[in-house]
């Protein structure tokens, strides 16, 4: 049965910046890494733990540290073997705490999941399909302070929305790290399979301390225990594989079990379909999705629906068992006018001005925790962009966008989330259709940024570093012991980390994750990238390359620096529940991490 949606009354004052946010109660991480010099131990520092915490660590019951450790998260135990396993205890105001849960060593430097690969199929006109693993992202999803994982497999006839044909179903599986499936979703022939057509969210939306799945659903969904949504004979594919009639739902699943939680009507509906752009089902079915703190202080849910032309995204709450709508923008209302077609293939959310709530980042257009238009440069829809404190000599946040119009006046450019001014940007006469955003200089402050077609390597202020730019223009990740961010990619499919040597104006190659394979042909992304544990590096996800298992990288490297979980800084972590919508994008923390940082702020974030 289908549920009916409230609209939820907002008050202009639910919050203050100083309010704590709610995050997720997550245990010590602890990750034992074998590497040639022994085993590398890391682990979190939570966002709710005092700066003063110390840890002692523990191979067997061997205690490996002389004193307290309080400067880093990570220790090198030249002793240890493949067969060792560790513990961490946390020490507060010279006691010990009690001791982390047990880890094994990743005996290989990385630990393969095991998956349930659904069968292939056979389309109506014929063609044969098998799957593979594609887009990830995680949450505690039984409360029990370990993050499990969900995946989505695609077909290998999943279509961009620019193609016909027809396509398999869409599968979402959650998993233990152990590779014990928790649960499968089918979302049906009435869901076309494609990058564009089914972000889906993974978060603790009502603060049970269990996570749930949020995800756009129809006629024929299967849910985790095998009911079904709607009805289970309609088949609304079209001679061509596109979706065009037939309703559209949204879904709120439980992380625990799968079940569908509650049902309502997909906002917005897709009406007349030409509405959107062009006849044949492109421009319609452009999705985005992502989580806000709207209010300053618990998450909600964000769905959207186009972004060439027509622009609409939904705010929901989900408390206590409902699904209501906070606000709805769309850029045909009156108020809205010049903000169709600014959207990107993927989004951000950041608190761009400071008020302790969050607004969503929509390519050229920002959205105001209510719902309003906040910012609008007004120089249209490109593919990538980048948010966050990416110049900490001025103060607020920036994005980093590229531009599709060859018209636009820049390719790439940077302007303030907050004002909507442009603080720089170069002209390239061409779509522009890659920009990346990373520290990886030390020799300039903040962060540097460069793009395809001619922008070059450019400081945090615009100014031109070089014409040549790194070989990725791709992810970053935060994987050695420094503070600059390396970068992630692909060669000819199989995933890989290089740093780049600003000295010579060159990468070196830090990893080659062999066996492997990424996501998206040639934009090659990971499943993931994310601290899912361990200490404030990040891990990756690529999927192996026979498609039977997930391959998950941790760092080998020590590092002297220390820094709260990013997990719980607000900014990153709804980075990674947006990283799989669209075009995927890395994520950026709600700080500047970079080489010449102030220390962060303990985050304000409390745990249910």
């Amino acid at each position: 049965m289908l549920g009916t949606l409230a609209v939820w009354p907002v008050s202009p004052n639910e919050t203050s910046a100083a309010t704590p946010r709610q995050m997720e109660s997550l245990s010590r991480g602890v990750t034992a890494v074998k590497v040639s010099g022994g085993v590398l131990v890391s682990w979190r520092l939570l966002g709710t733990e005092a700066a003063s915490t110390a840890f002692n660590v523990y191979r067997g019951s061997t205690k490996l540290n002389a004193s307290p450790i309080t400067t880093k998260t990570n220790l090198l135990d030249p002793s240890g073997t493949t067969s060792s396993t560790y513990t961490v205890r946390a020490v507060v105001g010279g006691v010990e705490q009690a001791a982390s849960a047990s880890a094994p060593v990743w005996a290989n430097g990385y630990l393969d999941v095991p998956l349930q690969r659904p069968a292939g199929g056979t389309t109506p006109d014929g063609v044969s399909y098998t799957y593979s693993p594609n887009d990830a992202s995680v949450g505690d999803l039984d409360g029990d302070g370990e993050y499990e994982i969900v995946l989505k497999w695609d077909p290998s006839n999943a279509k961009d929305n620019s193609q016909s044909g027809y396509t398999g179903n869409v599968y979402l599986d959650a998993y233990e790290w152990n590779g014990t499936r928790k649960w499968r979703i089918d979302l049906g022939r009435n869901i076309r399979a494609g990058a564009h057509y089914s972000p889906f969210l993974v978060y603790d939306f009502d603060g049970d301390r269990k996570a749930e799945i949020v995800v756009k659903t129809a006629d024929g969904t299967v849910d985790g225990t095998g009911a079904v949504i709607g009805s289970a004979s309609a088949d609304y594919r079209n001679s061509s594989g596109y979706i065009l009639s037939g309703p559209e739902y949204l879904t709120v699943f439980a992380g625990d079990t799968g079940k569908a939680l509650t049902t309502a009507d997909y906002l917005p509906p897709r009406g007349t379909v030409s509405s959107w752009g062009d006849s044949y089902g492109n421009r319609v079915d452009r999705f985005l999705a992502a989580v806000a703190y709207l209010d300053g202080v618990r998450p909600s849910i964000i769905m959207a629906r186009g972004y060439y032309t027509r622009s609409v995204v939904v705010a929901y709450d989900w408390r206590g068992g409902a699904l209501t709508r906070r606000w709805t923008f769309d850029s045909n209302s009156s108020t809205n006018s010049g903000t169709a077609g600014q959207g990107n293939h993927s989004l951000s959310v950041i608190d761009a001005d400071a008020d302790g709530k969050d607004e969503i980042v929509y390519g050229a257009l920002v959205i105001d925790d209510n719902g309003a238009q906040k910012t609008n440069t007004k120089l249209g829809h490109g593919d990538a962009l980048h948010a966050g404190d990416l110049n900490p000599a001025r103060a607020g946040m920036e994005v980093f966008k590229v531009n599709e119009s060859t018209g636009a006046a820049y390719g790439a450019y940077m302007y303030d989330p907050s004002s909507g001014a442009v603080l720089w940007g170069v002209s390239t006469g061409a779509d522009t259709g890659r920009g990346m955003s990373a520290d990886i200089d030390d020799r300039y402050p903040g962060n540097e940024q460069w793009a395809s077609n001619g922008v070059g390597l450019r400081s945090a202020t615009g100014a031109l570093i070089s014409g040549t730019i790194p070989p990725s223009i791709n992810f970053g990740i935060w994987w050695d012991g420094d503070l600059t961010r390396e970068l992630l990619d692909h060669t000819g499919g199989t995933g890989i980390i290089d740093k780049w040597v600003p000295a010579s104006q060159s990468a070196t190659r830090l990893l080659t994750a062999t066996g492997t394979a990424s996501n998206n042909g040639t934009k090659g992304n990971p499943m993931l990238q994310a601290d899912l544990f361990g200490d404030w590096r990040e891990e990756v996800i690529w999927r192996r390359s026979d498609n039977a298992a997930l391959r998950i990288y941790a760092t080998p490297y020590e590092s002297a620096s220390r820094f709260y979980t990013l997990m719980h800084d607000s900014t990153y972590r709804t980075a990674i529940a947006w990283q799989n919508a669209g075009y995927n994008q890395p994520p950026h923390p709600g700080f500047y991490l970079g080489s010449g940082m102030s220390t962060p702020a303990q985050p304000s974030i409390y745990t249910p």
